[in-house]
């Protein structure tokens, strides 16, 4: 019998991908997740770091292959590869993965077949300055035997991990301090090759 892959996320990553949310509410975001399959346990992919991409035109198809093209060359050289993506909808009610997350999710399982799509969770997100939940913000959906992508059922939430139990302790702190504004993304960086 085969492992049910975890998937471990650093602080850092997720940190990053929640406050890009955060600085652009009212658009939807994505980002890649980079990291490796832990090399003493196969069973468990560490992502260790996330780069936010777009906060405009999702889909567009040029400018998320010049994207990947040198996350991988910069991350690569580091050890590091496309482990996943991130997705968080424009609208605070809509929890559904959308055909652009899941189309950007095939794409990366090509080359990663243990690839996740996290997708932000709204009411999680709201919810965390007033609780001590330590469970990450998102949803994790994995590909089926038939290649869709599913939502990792009732237990989804013990196949990722924040590997910092702090972490949503230190995003409400970042959160009340306003630091969603030092985060750039790639469009940011189209428009201001200095960022």
């Amino acid at each position: 019998m085969v492992a049910e892959l975890k998937y471990e996320i650093s602080q850092n990553a997720y940190i990053k991908l929640v406050l890009h949310t955060l600085k652009h509410k009212t658009t939807a975001v994505n980002g890649i997740l980079l990291g490796r399959v832990n090399p003493q346990n196969d069973s468990v992919v560490e992502i260790t770091d996330s780069v936010p991409l777009f906060h405009s035109n999702l889909a567009l198809l040029p400018s998320l292959e010049i994207a990947l093209v040198m996350i991988e060359e910069h991350y690569g050289s580091k050890g590091l590869g496309i482990v996943g993506y991130f997705h968080a909808n424009e609208r605070f009610d809509d929890a559904e993965l959308g055909i652009v997350a899941k189309n950007i999710g095939d794409h990366i399982c090509r080359y990663f077949p243990q690839a996740a799509v996290f997708l932000l969770d709204n009411k999680k997100l709201e919810a965390l300055p007033m609780g001590k939940d330590q469970s990450p913000v998102m949803q994790l959906y994995i590909r089926d035997a038939s290649k869709n992508w599913k939502l990792a059922g009732p237990d989804g939430g013990s196949r990722l991990v924040i590997k910092e139990p702090a972490a949503n302790a230190v995003l409400s702190d970042y959160i009340s301090s306003e630091k969603w504004q030092d985060v750039v993304d790639f469009d940011d960086h189209l428009d201001d090759i200095k960022k």
